[in-house]
């Protein structure tokens, strides 16, 4: 089978992957004037640039929500959805090489951002480029749609959609191989409760992350020490401050991963009596689905429903816990808020909104999916069927738009870990597909 991929677009890609991925692009809302942060308007910038050094047509608007490149002619569009943003380094310690500076090492590149989602924003556009170097001609509008505000609360990709026009079809290379025809449902959500005078902490990060650490400063650090021993938690101990650790997941994967909020609760439990930390430590738990709260939540397209206590804040006043639920598509939302709310006011915590995105469905027999499942089958051999995601990615903001790759089945995930970085064999195999997906889709 032809490819359009040569040893100069991987060069290309490698070069421009290593640039971007040294803007550290995490949000600062209002720095600088601008709404998510100078690092990430000045990536979304930069981007753009490369794209007018390819010949693309470039937008970015106005306010420095969103930006995109536009290529080909014709009344249908093919829009590329890719975001610049990423989730916070995590532990500066566990990282082997710095997070954004892009190191090339061991047929690998590190940092963060390489897997999520900039190294796959860059294997697209520069497969879209070999198809340049080809003297293909596009019979439809190719859109590379930048958006600044993945990790957090999609208001890019809101305002984009408030203004522009709609694509044909599309989708974001921001998830696995082989497609991603349904992704789960995406509540975001605060438990608001009882301050306390015995205990102050504030833990976690993104929403979207389960915490791998979480930090305690006060009184009885080693009675809290000999708590965690009794439960064989991991912990570190200095003179002012103790510190629980877990293993980071995205929190799609939440029973994966091992979340230190929890564990760390479920030891203060036992030194002082408090309704937040008795929800987090009885009812949240270690399951990662919210088990104790909702009962077994499953369903055939898209599996079992994932909870992440994301972060938790105590002060005199009040506390406050942080929540990212995955959805299964056929599952009632309403129901699941419900069901939360009343657990949750037995221990004397509110329910608040804090963001919701519907689920995505496109058919299995749709042309989009049907050009993108055969592409992949044939430049692999794989004939694994397509697939749903506890995921939410861009795709789900635009009709008849899907997630496809850039990682494949065997590979090892790393986004929102430490040490995030994609093979470099892969990377070129994924721009193979792309260049390939993307001929099609345009022909």
């Amino acid at each position: 089978m032809q490819s359009f991929i040569t040893q100069k677009h991987h060069d290309e890609f490698l070069e421009a992957t290593k640039t971007i991925v040294g803007y550290p692009s995490v949000l600062k809302e209002g720095e600088n004037g601008t709404p998510f942060g100078q690092a990430i308007q000045d990536v979304l910038e930069k981007t753009l640039d490369i794209c007018r050094h390819i010949g693309f047509k470039t937008y970015i608007d106005p306010e420095g929500y969103y930006g995109y490149a536009e290529i080909g002619q014709g009344s249908e569009t093919l829009a590329i959805l890719c975001h610049l943003d990423v989730v916070p380094e995590g532990d500066i310690q566990l990282w082997n090489t710095h997070p954004f500076e892009c190191v090339e090492k061991d047929g690998k590149l590190y940092g963060r951002g390489t897997q999520d989602d900039k190294g796959p924003s860059m294997m697209a556009l520069y497969a879209t480029k070999a198809l340049l170097d080809a003297k293909v001609d596009f019979n439809k509008k190719i859109r590379f749609i930048f958006g600044t505000d993945e990790e957090t609360l999609w208001r890019c990709m809101n305002r984009y959609n408030e203004i522009e026009e709609k694509a044909t079809f599309g989708f974001a290379p921001d998830s696995s191989f082989p497609l991603t025809y349904a992704e789960k449902g995406l509540l975001q959500a605060k438990l608001h409760g009882l301050g306390s005078h015995q205990i102050t902490l504030d833990a976690g990060q993104a929403y979207n992350v389960v915490p791998a650490k979480a930090s305690y400063e006060g009184k009885d650090l080693a009675d809290l020490a000999r708590e965690l021993d009794k439960l064989n938690f991991e912990y570190q101990l200095d003179d002012q401050q103790l510190t629980v650790y877990g293993l980071a997941q995205h929190a799609k994967d939440a029973p994966k991963g091992i979340n230190a909020i929890v564990r760390l609760a479920k030891a203060l439990t036992n030194l002082t009596d408090h309704p937040t930390l008795d929800f987090l430590a009885k009812m949240v738990d270690e399951d990662g689905r919210g088990l104790h709260i909702f009962g077994d939540i499953q369903d055939r397209p898209s599996g079992i429903l994932s909870f992440n206590a994301a972060g938790l804040t105590i002060t005199p006043e009040s506390s406050e816990i942080r929540l990212d639920i995955r959805i299964p598509v056929l599952a009632d939302k309403d129901e699941i808020v419900k069901k939360l709310t009343d657990v949750a006011s037995d221990y004397q915590l509110t329910y608040e909104e804090y963001d919701y995105l519907a689920p995505l469905y496109v058919p299995l027999e749709s042309e989009v999916v049907n050009t993108l499942l055969t592409v992949y089958r044939e430049k692999t051999g794989d004939m694994q069927e397509a697939k749903s995601s506890g995921g939410a990615t861009f795709a789900r903001t635009m009709e008849n738009c899907v997630a496809f790759g850039a990682l494949f089945p065997h590979a090892e995930q790393t986004e929102h870990q430490e040490n995030e970085c994609i093979v470099l064999e892969d990377a070129f195999k994924a721009m193979d597909i792309y260049a390939e997906a993307i001929y099609r889709l345009t022909r």
